[in-house]
């Protein structure tokens, strides 16, 4: 039913018990699979090199606003510019079985007065491929967000030619909500920007969906997923 104000006006809904949320924090998440630190130069520098370059190329950097740190030193200064940021707040992704970080991710673009976060600058590397971290990552984020501070929206953007993030935002349960054309110039060249979100209402059954699929009785003897993230939400 919709609204209207005194003017006969359609309105949106009232939402008198808001309130201004808190910032998130420099927290420790922790998953079955892996946990989420605060990022630290001292402690996670030289693991985020040796597996950011892990691979000999850096494909995976090419949607990003910066190159693979070349140097440990130019890593140092990149994950120390980085662990000071409080937008974006940077998480480094900790395999629990190693206790080695192997991928980066933050919350960004946080709006406490709205209740909005996106999260953003999801850095996974080759080790994190064809694995469980990724999604777990993503889902102690969404936790974190949504159970915790009770934000009511979380946003994923990314380039409108990353077949990969935005494949991965339509697996993780977010809504596709449009494509900002000519958004922004990013190492000299136009970037199209596909925006996603999920919604509060929307987090109970999306949270659900993860957590089946992350159980263990949703994998074989050999850790693969006996069915799909996507199927839970069915």
């Amino acid at each position: 039913m919709t609204t209207l104000n005194h003017f006969g006006q359609p309105v949106g809904d009232a939402l008198p018990d808001w309130q201004v949320r808190e910032l998130p924090q420099s927290v420790e998440l922790i998953g079955r699979f892996c946990r989420l630190d605060p990022l630290d130069t001292q402690r996670h520098s030289h693991e985020l090199f040796s597996a950011w370059h892990s691979i000999d190329d850096n494909r995976d950097w090419t949607y990003f606003a910066v190159d693979r740190p070349a140097t440990q030193e130019a890593c140092d200064l990149f994950i120390s510019t980085n662990a000071a940021s409080k937008d974006p707040l940077f998480f480094a992704v900790v395999d629990q079985i190693t206790q080695r970080a192997i991928g980066s991710v933050s919350l960004m673009r946080i709006d406490p007065v709205n209740g909005v976060a996106e999260i953003g600058w999801v850095n996974w590397s080759p080790l994190m491929k064809r694995s469980c971290h990724g999604t777990e990552a993503i889902f102690l984020l969404l936790k974190y967000l949504f159970d915790d501070l009770k934000y009511r929206r979380c946003e994923w953007k990314c380039h409108s030619m990353n077949d990969a993030s935005n494949a991965a935002a339509k697996r993780l349960g977010f809504e596709f909500e449009g494509t900002f054309r000519q958004a922004i110039v990013t190492k000299g060249r136009n970037r199209d920007t596909c925006w996603y979100s999920m919604l509060d209402q929307e987090w109970p059954q999306r949270k659900a969906a993860f957590e089946q699929w992350l159980s263990a009785e949703n994998f074989d003897t050999e850790g693969q997923q006996k069915q799909r993230l996507e199927a839970f939400r069915k």
